[in-house]
C-alpha cells in the first residue's frame, strides 16, 4: 500500500470519527450540515484509497469520477456551513453555488467529460486536466471557496470572544483541508508546465482539518486558539518527521537500499518508522508542554494565585471582608472589568447581590429562586458561558436558551460560576469578559469552580460565625428580659406607689379648684382654671391606665407557680388580649372567636397558657404586617381566627392567621431555640415558639402541630386536656 492510498484511508477514518462526534455534540442545523460535509469526505477518502490500490486504468477512472463528484460537493457545502455559522442574509449566492456542481455531476454520469490517466511513481494512476469541463468546474469550485473564506474572514474580524475563537478554528481547519486537497492542482500544473512529477502529499492536510475541527467541537468553548494552533503545528511537524522520513528514504534511496540490502531492503525504512513512532509521542508531549508553558505563562500564573487564595479563604470570618477579597483578587489577577457575587438568602428565598466590583456599572440586585438561570444552574451544576448560550439560542429551538441569554445580558455576565456546598446551591459568581479579549479556557473554569467550592465553604463558616454571634446576643438579650421579669414585682410596686402619689396630688388639686369661688374671676382666669382642671383629669386618667399597664406586665411576668385549674377558653383569650394590647395594635386586625360558648374548660395553668397565647397572637400579628409590607394587596386586612371543638379527652384549639406564612425549608426549624422568621424591626429572640411547645407538650401533656403555606398563612393545632 502506498502513501496516496494510506492518506485516503486516513481521510475516511478521521471523517467517520468526526461524524460520530457530531452525532453526540451536534443537535442543530449547522451540525447536521457538517455531517453531510463529512460524509462527502468519507466518499472522497475511500475513492482516493481505491485509486491508490487500483490495478487497472478502468478501475482507477471509476473511482476518480466518484472522487470528483464527492470532492466537488465540498465547496458549496462549505459555503453553506459558513452561511449558517455567520448568519449571512443573502442566500442567492449560496443557492447558485450548487448549480455548477449539479451540472458537473450530470455530465460526469453521462460520460460527457474527457479524462486522461497517467501512471506516476509506480503505484497508482493519476488524473490529468483535459478538455474544458473539468478545468471550468475547478475554476468555479475555487471561486466558491474564495468567497466562502472571504465571508468567514469578515465575520472573524467583526466578532469577539468565543464566537471569534470558533471562527478561527473553522478558518484554520478548513484552510488546512482545502489547501491540502488543492495540491492536486499543484501536481497537475507542475507536470504540464515543467514536466515534473510532484507527489500529491498535500492530501494529509484533510486529516489535519479533521483533527482541528474534532478538537474544536469537543473543546470549542474552552480552548485557547493559540494553544490549538501550537498543538496542531507541533503534531504536524513531529508526525511529518515520523511518517515522512521513512517514506522519503524508501522513495529516493530505493535503488541504493536494494543494492545494499537485497530483497530485504524494506526492513530499514520500516524499522526506522517503528523507532520514530515510538519516540514521536514523547517528543510531541515534551515540545507541546514547553510551547504551552511559554504561551500560557500569564494564565498559569493567575490560576496558581487563585488556587492559593482559595486555600486561605476559610480562615476569614467576616463575610463582607471575605466577599470583597474574592472579587478584588479575581478582577485584579484575571484582569476583568466586572465581578459580582450573589448568595442565597434564607429569609426571602432569593439570590441577593452581596458585592460587585465596578462602581460605574448598575448591578441586578437579586434573582428569584424560580428564575430560569437559577433553575438551569441548580439542574446542570456547571458554569454558564454567554457565547455558548447565545449560539444555542440561534441554533436550538428552545426558548430556555433565550431566557438564559436575556438574564446573562442583565447580569453583564460573560461567565456565571455556580457555588455548591455538597448539594446546596449557595450562590454564584458573575464574571465579565477579560480585558485582554481572551476567552475563558477549560483550565480557567476548573480553577474558578475550585474557587467557588472553597468560597461556599468559607461563606458557610463566616455565616455560622455571624449566626453564633447573633445567637449570643439573643441569649444575652433573653437573660436581660428574664432579669427584668424577676424585678417586675418590685418595679411594679415602686411604679404603683408613684402612680398613687400622682393620683392623690391630682385629686387634691381638683378638689381645691372645685371648692374655690371663681365667680369674681375674669373670663380669662376662669378659662385658665378650667384648662388646669381638665389637665389634671387627664393626668388622673393616665395614672389609672398606667396602673393597668403595670398590672398587665406583672401578670405576664409572674411565674406560673399556681396549680392547674379549670380554665374557660374565653377567659384565657380575654386575659391574653388585655396583656397583648400594649404590644399589638388590635384595631389593625380582626380577632374572630369561632367556637360555641359551652365548650368544655381546659385543665391548665392560667399564667403559662396566657404566655403561650400571647406568643401566638404576637407572631401572627408580625406575619400579617410582613404580608402587608411585601405583597401590598388591596383591601387586605389581617385576621386571627380561633376555633375549638372537643375531641375525646382533649379540647382541640385551632389558631389560624392570614399572614405571610412560613417557607417550606423553615418548617423543620420553627420550634428550634433562637430561630426566628421575623424580618421587621420588631425581630424577636426566636424563643417564642420554643416556649410554646414546652408549655403545651411538656407542662400540659398536650400536643401541638402546625400547617403553613408561604404567602397564604399559618394554622396551629393545639390539643389540651379537658377539665373533669
Amino acid at each position: 500500500m502506498n502513501l496516496f492510498a494510506i492518506s485516503g484511508l486516513l481521510i475516511t477514518l478521521t471523517s467517520v470519527v468526526l461524524i460520530a462526534i457530531l452525532s453526540v455534540y451536534g443537535k442543530n442545523k449547522l451540525h447536521r450540515l457538517w455531517t453531510v460535509f463529512n460524509f462527502s469526505l468519507i466518499f472522497l477518502g475511500f475513492s482516493l484509497f481505491k485509486i491508490g490500490t487500483s490495478v487497472s486504468p478502468g478501475e482507477a477512472l471509476i473511482w476518480w469520477k466518484v472522487a470528483s463528484v464527492s470532492g466537488g460537493l465540498l465547496a458549496p457545502l462549505f459555503l453553506n456551513i459558513i452561511y449558517i455559522f455567520c448568519n449571512l442574509p443573502n442566500r442567492k449566492i449560496l443557492y447558485s453555488s450548487y448549480l455548477p456542481v449539479s451540472i458537473f455531476i450530470m455530465l460526469d454520469f453521462m460520460n460527457l467529460g474527457t479524462y486522461r490517466l497517467r501512471f506516476i511513481y509506480g503505484p497508482f494512476y493519476y488524473l490529468e486536466l483535459t478538455g474544458f469541463v473539468l478545468p471550468l468546474f475547478l475554476c468555479l469550485w475555487a471561486a466558491i471557496l474564495i468567497y466562502a473564506f472571504y465571508a468567514l474572514y469578515k465575520f472573524y474580524v467583526s466578532s469577539k470572544g468565543l464566537v471569534r475563537n470558533q471562527a478561527v478554528f473553522i478558518l484554520v481547519g478548513f484552510f488546512f483541508g482545502f489547501i491540502g486537497g488543492g495540491t492536486y492542482l499543484l501536481t497537475t500544473f507542475a507536470h504540464i508546465l515543467f514536466g515534473k512529477n510532484i507527489y500529491p502529499f498535500g492530501q494529509t492536510g484533510i486529516v489535519i482539518y479533521s483533527t482541528i475541527i474534532t478538537y474544536a467541537i469537543i473543546k470549542y468553548r474552552l480552548l485557547d486558539i493559540k494553544v490549538a494552533i501550537t498543538r496542531t503545528g507541533i503534531f504536524v511537524a513531529v508526525y511529518t518527521l515520523v511518517l515522512g522520513l521513512p517514506f522519503l528514504i524508501a522513495i529516493w534511496a530505493k535503488g541504493w537500499l536494494i543494492e545494499t540490502f537485497g530483497p530485504e531492503w524494506w526492513i530499514l525504512p520500516l524499522g526506522l518508522m517503528g523507532i520514530l513512532a515510538t519516540v514521536g509521542p514523547f517528543v510531541y508531549i515534551y515540545v507541546q508542554r514547553k510551547a504551552e508553558d511559554a504561551l500560557l505563562k500569564e494564565q498559569k500564573h493567575y490560576q496558581h494565585i487563585l488556587k492559593q487564595a482559595s486555600i486561605g479563604m476559610t480562615r476569614i470570618r467576616n463575610l463582607r471582608k471575605l466577599l470583597d477579597l474574592i472579587t478584588r483578587i479575581v478582577t485584579k489577577i484575571v484582569k476583568i472589568s466586572y465581578a459580582a457575587i450573589y448568595l442565597y438568602d434564607k429569609e426571602t428565598g432569593d439570590y441577593i447581590l452581596q458585592i460587585s466590583r465596578d462602581k460605574h456599572r448598575i448591578s441586578v440586585p437579586k434573582l428569584t429562586s424560580d428564575n430560569p438561570l437559577i433553575t438551569w444552574i441548580r439542574l446542570k451544576r456547571e458554569p454558564l458561558i454567554y457565547d455558548e448560550i447565545k449560539r444555542q439560542t440561534e441554533y436550538a429551538n428552545n426558548p430556555v436558551y433565550k431566557q438564559l441569554e436575556e438574564n446573562m445580558l442583565l447580569l453583564t455576565a460573560s461567565v456565571v460560576i455556580p457555588s455548591f456546598l455538597e448539594d446546596r446551591f449557595m450562590g454564584f459568581f458573575v464574571l465579565s469578559d477579560k480585558i485582554s479579549g481572551q476567552i475563558y479556557t477549560e483550565d480557567d473554569l476548573n480553577v474558578f469552580q475550585v474557587l467557588a467550592s472553597q468560597t461556599a465553604l468559607a461563606v458557610e463558616n463566616a455565616q455560622f460565625y455571624e449566626e453564633a454571634k447573633d445567637m449570643q446576643e439573643q441569649v444575652a438579650q433573653a437573660e436581660k428580659m428574664a432579669t427584668i421579669g424577676t424585678m417586675a414585682d418590685g418595679l411594679s410596686h415602686q411604679l404603683n406607689n408613684r402612680f398613687y402619689a400622682l393620683s392623690l396630688i391630682a385629686g387634691d388639686i381638683m378638689d381645691t379648684i372645685k371648692m374655690t369661688n371663681t365667680s369674681k374671676c375674669t373670663p380669662e382666669v376662669k378659662e385658665m382654671i378650667r384648662q388646669i382642671n381638665y389637665a389634671f383629669e387627664r393626668i388622673q386618667a393616665n395614672v389609672t391606665q398606667g396602673g393597668q399597664v403595670v398590672r398587665g406586665l406583672l401578670k405576664y411576668s409572674r411565674k406560673g407557680e399556681a396549680g392547674f385549674e379549670a380554665i374557660s377558653l374565653n377567659t384565657l383569650i380575654d386575659n391574653t388580649l388585655e396583656m397583648v394590647q400594649f404590644k399589638v395594635r388590635l384595631s389593625e386586625i380582626d380577632i374572630i372567636r369561632d367556637f360555641p360558648e359551652d365548650i368544655p374548660k381546659i385543665k391548665g395553668n392560667i399564667v403559662q397558657l396566657e404566655e403561650a397565647f400571647f406568643n401566638f397572637i404576637d407572631n401572627a400579628y408580625d406575619a400579617i404586617l410582613e404580608r402587608h409590607a411585601l405583597l401590598k394587596e388591596e383591601h387586605y386586612k389581617g385576621k386571627i381566627i380561633i376555633s375549638s371543638a372537643a375531641k375525646n379527652n382533649y379540647l382541640e384549639i385551632i389558631i389560624k392567621d392570614n399572614g405571610m406564612g412560613i417557607k417550606q425549608e423553615d418548617h423543620e426549624k420553627i420550634f428550634t431555640p433562637f430561630f426566628t422568621t421575623k424580618v421587621s424591626a420588631r425581630k424577636g429572640t426566636g424563643l417564642g415558639l420554643y416556649v410554646i411547645r414546652r408549655i403545651i407538650s411538656d407542662m400540659h401533656k398536650g400536643r401541638i402541630s402546625f400547617e403553613s403555606e408561604y404567602k397564604a398563612g399559618t394554622k396551629f393545632l393545639l390539643e389540651l386536656p379537658i377539665a373533669r
